[in-house]
């Protein structure tokens, strides 16, 4: 007799990423899980179903995850924030500042998104026309990598910052005596502190906003890469009610109150939120060179970036998270960075290790540290779209020598035989899509550099889809419930309307998706 399910898709060219990276014909689902995948005639004799997807062919792979990114800032950024992405001048910011503030007049003007490298004069810019625009209005604009602003007068007044203000790991560009409104890494604090909460209402918005826009680019899991505890319980409420159906690990950003909850609760863990990790800054951004190096910016001969803490305040949260078991996930940009943050794990870890943690980004590496990430187990956590960012600048921050270890993603990946790849966003863009092509090409989307940038670091399809699924959910010790499709795991899948692992290589960032599904449940589709 016929085994019963709720939702059979076949016809379809199935990439299950089990470990022999098997391709199949159809799925049996029920109760949110997969039931069985096989053989269209296997499939079909085998289940009684009242739902059928026929995928004419189409390939289907499990749903895309994120393995780094802000996905609640993005929300709150697509609501209330100026979109300065993409802008060719500051005179082009202004002009888009005027009419955001005229179609959403708040307290505190803000916007995010500009990146100086992308302007014809690549210095920073200056409070001044803020000044004159908005003389009674605070406004704040962050840069693209999050590690920088431009703040005005206003706001500099509110926060009680000065030319002669000083901050740990942080920085207040001053020029003739004078702040210039350019604030860096840990300056940037004060400010944000002024600004008024999102209120429960505008996090729900924001998360739903997310969501809705990653079901559409296939995206069925995201890490939240450092949020607040007050965050966190919104997510978890509306995961109960069945209201945000989005899979999501979040780290815990630093913090008193962030950590006291978590270290008293322990690990937290449903089907769909997951809480195991606290995130840690070791410095700042390669674009707006805070970034630490071990020798000085080849373009700014007289600083080499910083370290955002003391070492003291790292050993404090390791030794937190080697008693309760949590992961210790640190974003480090720079060769001194990413050093640092090698010798403090390996002074908890020991060696081989099962714990996981991890180093976001990964950046810059010297050549003496790659064997550290294989001797201490320590992950490797990549977004591939930042070397692609990065390329045409990258190499005026840092010499041709030092670029060598530069976004390094295959010799990452041969440190340990595995890596999770995201993609930032909304510092890069949220399409997974282009994580893959990225990867795999090392080129923008249109086509540059011909012969591709370091490709020797470039990683397979195959690898690629494996760092943006299977070993994405095991970055976060979800490897058993998600990341591939085999029976008793959840189905989490998308279909697209042509095969990433065949087609042309400049025809992949063309792909669209037709269907996604989180848990048997049709999330997205096009039609």
């Amino acid at each position: 007799m016929n085994r019963q399910a709720d939702l059979i898709v076949h016809n379809a060219r199935i990439y299950s990423v089990d470990e022999g990276l098997t391709i199949h014909e159809a799925m049996a689902i029920k109760d949110g899980l997969i039931l069985a995948i096989g053989s269209d005639k296997a499939i079909l004799d085998q289940y009684q179903v009242t739902e059928i997807i026929d995928c004419k062919g189409k390939p289907l792979f499990p749903g895309f995850i994120d393995a780094h990114c802000h996905f609640y800032s993005y929300g709150i950024t697509k609501i209330k924030k100026a979109d300065l992405t993409g802008t060719g001048s500051f005179e082009e910011i202004l002009d888009i500042l005027l009419k955001h503030h005229v179609a959403h007049p708040s307290g505190w003007l803000e916007g995010r998104g500009w990146d100086q490298n992308d302007w014809e004069l690549k210095s920073f810019p200056a409070k001044d026309r803020l000044d004159e625009l908005f003389p009674n209005t605070p406004v704040i604009l962050t840069r693209i990598d999050g590690h920088a602003v431009l703040v005005n007068s206003e706001a500099m007044k509110r926060a009680g910052i000065t030319a002669d203000t000083k901050i740990q790991g942080g920085e207040v560009k001053v020029k003739n005596g004078e702040p210039t409104g350019i604030l860096i890494d840990n300056a940037i604090n004060p400010v944000t502190a002024c600004i008024p909460a999102a209120d429960i209402q505008m996090q729900k918005e924001a998360l739903l906003i997310a969501e809705k826009n990653c079901f559409a680019l296939g995206l069925t899991s995201v890490v939240d890469a450092g949020l607040d505890i007050e965050v966190i319980e919104v997510i978890d409420s509306l995961h109960k009610d069945n209201l945000l159906k989005m899979r999501m690990n979040c780290w815990i950003s630093p913090g008193k109150q962030n950590y006291d909850a978590f270290i008293r609760e322990g690990i937290y863990r449903t089907d769909r939120l997951h809480v195991n990790g606290f995130k840690l800054y070791a410095d700042g951004a390669l674009g707006s060179r805070g970034a630490c190096l071990l020798e000085p910016y080849s373009d700014d001969p007289g600083n080499s970036g910083l370290i955002m803490y003391d070492m003291d305040y790292y050993r404090n949260i390791c030794d937190l998270a080697i008693q309760r078991g949590f992961q210790v996930s640190t974003h480090a940009i720079g060769d001194s960075a990413v050093r640092m943050v090698l010798n403090l794990y390996a002074e908890y870890l020991k060696g081989p290790n099962d714990r996981r943690w991890r180093i976001e980004h990964s950046q810059i590496v010297h050549p003496d540290d790659f064997q550290k990430y294989a001797d201490y187990s320590i992950i490797p956590s990549i977004q591939a779209t930042h070397a692609t960012s990065d390329m045409y600048w990258a190499d005026e921050r840092v010499g041709s020598e030092r670029l060598k270890g530069a976004y390094a993603y295959k010799q990452l990946l041969n440190t340990n035989g595995w890596l999770p790849n995201g993609t930032d966003f909304p510092i890069e863009n949220i399409n997974p899509i282009y994580t893959f092509y990225a990867s795999v090409t090392r080129k923008d989307l249109q086509g540059y550099p011909e012969e591709g940038f370091q490709m020797e670091n470039a990683l397979s399809r195959e690898e690629t889809l494996q760092s943006m699924t299977i070993w994405a959910a095991k970055g976060n010790f979800e490897e058993n419930e998600k990341g591939s499709l085999e029976p008793g795991k959840y189905a989490d899948f998308v279909i697209l309307d042509q095969d990433i692992m065949i087609i042309p290589e400049q025809k992949i960032p063309d792909t669209k998706v037709l269907m996604t599904f989180v848990g048997g449940e049709m999330v997205y589709s096009v039609e």
